[in-house]
């Protein structure tokens, strides 16, 4: 079953999936997977993610979060907070005809990039992840994750 048909309920959106191990080259840049480049070619946001990884978001999903926050009351302090970290560390991107992108060195700085990365697909967005970190977050995530499978499904994933 190709990729295209088992998505095919998704309509326009296609959820990012799976996990890729490219490297950033000499100049910081980074070739996308190309699972990910149609969804990626008109445009998107690259900003701080949480757990120290970068958020790659499409132009109207970047929009989506953008209203959202927005309308979170400016009298509230995590609000402000959240928009500003959020926002201040973000950056446009074009991918260029390889379907590659730069990543500002404050970026590159903020989640520890090296060489190897991990991008991984998190349905709306994908995260960049040094490598390294990524094996050790999900190593640790595995061991739970079985265990709240019922809090995030409570009537049961299958």
């Amino acid at each position: 079953m190709s990729s295209e048909s088992s998505l095919s309920g998704f309509g326009s959106y296609a959820p990012f999936l799976g996990t890729y191990t490219p490297r950033l080259d000499d100049k910081g840049r980074l070739i996308l997977p190309a699972k990910f480049r149609a969804q990626l070619a008109p445009g998107l946001v690259m900003t701080r993610g949480q757990e120290r990884c970068l958020f790659l978001l499409p132009m109207d999903e970047f929009r989506r979060m953008h209203e959202q926050i927005r309308q979170a009351p400016v009298t509230s302090k995590q609000a402000r907070d959240y928009l500003r970290v959020f926002l201040s560390g973000a950056s446009d991107e074009m991918p260029d005809k390889q379907g590659r992108i730069s990543i500002p060195p404050m970026l590159r700085t903020y989640a520890g990039l090296d060489r190897e990365v991990a991008v991984i697909g998190a349905g709306t967005r994908v995260e960049i992840w040094d490598l390294a970190a990524w094996e050790t977050y999900l190593a640790e995530q595995e061991a739970g994750y079985a265990e709240t499978a019922e809090e995030v499904f409570p009537h049961g994933p299958f």
